[in-house]
């Protein structure tokens, strides 16, 4: 590399003096490789030619290597030097590359949100002793993970109290947990008609009786709700009230003050998985808060920050009810990842959670209304900053829509039938639509032309070949 474009950067140094020196030097070695000043395999200064080259101390010129190199931009092999290795060539993800019926978060594609989430993971390895993240914790979450689950849980809740709080490796699991503690033998947990897949499923793996409660456009239906709890074998009502998964119904106030009048009536204990409660534009009050003494409440980071973290905090009723939840989870999972809990922690002490929250709402408020362009506001059933939508299949197409959902998978959109969510083997003609992911906006443009053009189209019709 030679003097003058060394130079050249020192003076960049010098003029930017608001952009950190180690990121501005990798910015202008990516720049270089886009501009072709740089080729792959020139090789870069030393550590120390570097620094002394562009007036920066050697911990600065590690530190710009270290960034070039997270990026893909440079390599160095001991005793041979520092080199550049050019422009990977950039692919757009295949299909198959992630799980297309999960309901995935919208991945915002903000240069400096993603740059504060890896400077803010990259500082907690810093700052940190690694081995103290690696060793047993106790169940639970430490003082500093505690913090940062009450702020958290703050934002809803009005009254959380630290020792009725834990630190969960994912709502899954503390769903888990919380079944596997609070129903018997024989018991019942009752659920929506339409439900969250995963309460499905645990159920099925831990033996466990499902009891369908009809619903409305309000939610569960509260008279067939009391009628079962007369009869003196309901364990648990779980509830998912907020931007519900998956026809994104936010049950109203008085709804459910009915349900918690009903549960507080009959002793039930509520699970409140909120998962997607920071999301919604207008937060309805907890049920926690309408009857805490008998509501575990549920908030993650799934639907906020990403999925890949299994992060979540439970409140629970007392703080005796907590110690006999984490006995439960000790003997399950033993504990939640100290490293994951550190990170977490972190993102939401220093507002990088916050920042990847509104980003996220914004992009989800985006697609939305993509969404009502094509389909139309009349078929589908959405929510302001929910990442995805419920579908109404119109009678006249004919469509099966376990059938329409696979046709739709083969074109890029992540559509789950309703059978997935029914719990009373009387699913109605529905999809859900996942418009998270790693995709953009105008891939899910593109996947919503395909939505409305074999929706119009009578189901026979797409069978046939000309």
């Amino acid at each position: 590399m030679s003097t003058h474009e060394l130079q050249r950067w020192r003076h960049r140094l010098e003029s930017e003096k608001g952009t950190p020196a180690y990121r501005l030097i990798a910015d202008l070695i990516e720049e270089d490789v886009d501009s072709g000043r740089l080729q792959a395999r020139d090789r870069l200064p030393t550590l120390r030619d570097l620094a002394s080259a562009v007036g920066i101390n050697y911990t600065t010129a590690a530190r710009a290597y270290n960034e070039a190199r997270a990026r893909g931009l440079i390599d160095s092999h001991p005793g041979s030097g520092t080199f550049v290795k050019g422009r990977t060539v950039s692919v757009q993800p295949s299909r198959g590359d992630y799980e297309m019926t999960m309901n995935l978060m919208i991945e915002p594609s903000i240069p400096t949100l993603v740059e504060q989430v890896r400077d803010s993971a990259i500082s907690v390895m810093a700052q940190h002793d690694l081995y103290s993240m690696l060793r047993y914790q106790a169940f639970g979450g430490s003082p500093r993970s505690k913090e940062a689950a009450l702020k958290w849980l703050d934002q809803r809740l009005s009254r959380a109290v630290p020792e009725q709080v834990l630190v969960c490796p994912g709502i899954h699991s503390a769903l888990v947990g919380l079944l596997t503690k609070l129903v018997d033998p024989g018991k019942l947990v009752c659920v929506e008609s339409l439900a969250y897949p995963g309460i499905k499923a645990i159920a099925a793996q831990l033996g466990l009786t499902l009891h369908s409660l009809e619903r409305d456009a309000d939610g569960p239906l509260v008279r067939p709700f009391e009628e079962v709890c007369k009869q003196g074998n309901v364990a648990v009502l779980y509830l998912n009230p907020t931007i519900q998964n998956p026809t994104t119904t936010t049950i109203p106030q008085s709804r459910r003050e009915a349900l918690a009048d009903v549960a507080l009536r009959y002793s039930i204990p509520i699970i409140e998985d909120d998962a997607y409660t920071l999301l919604s534009e207008e937060p309805v009050t907890p049920i926690a808060d309408l009857a805490p003494e008998l509501t575990y409440y549920i908030m993650g980071t799934a639907k906020c920050f990403g999925p890949g973290l299994r992060s979540a905090f439970v409140h629970a009723p007392s703080r005796r009810q907590a110690q006999r939840f984490a006995g439960a989870m000790r003997a399950l999972y033993v504990m939640s990842s100290p490293l994951v809990d550190e990170l977490v922690s972190s993102w939401i002490l220093d507002g990088t959670a916050e920042a990847m929250r509104k980003a996220i709402r914004n992009e989800a408020i985006a697609r939305l209304k993509l969404a009502e362009q094509y389909l139309g506001r009349q078929r589908i059933a959405s929510a302001k900053g929910a990442f995805h939508l419920w579908l109404k299949l119109p009678k006249a197409s004919n469509w099966n829509p376990s059938e329409l959902a696979v046709q739709l998978r083969g074109h890029g959109v992540s559509a789950v039938s309703s059978a997935a969510f029914s719990t009373d083997n009387n699913p109605p003609d529905a999809l859900r639509l996942c418009f998270g992911g790693p995709i953009s906006r105008d891939i899910w443009e593109e996947g919503l032309q395909h939505v409305a053009d074999l929706i119009d189209q009578p189901a026979y019709l797409s069978s046939l070949t000309t």
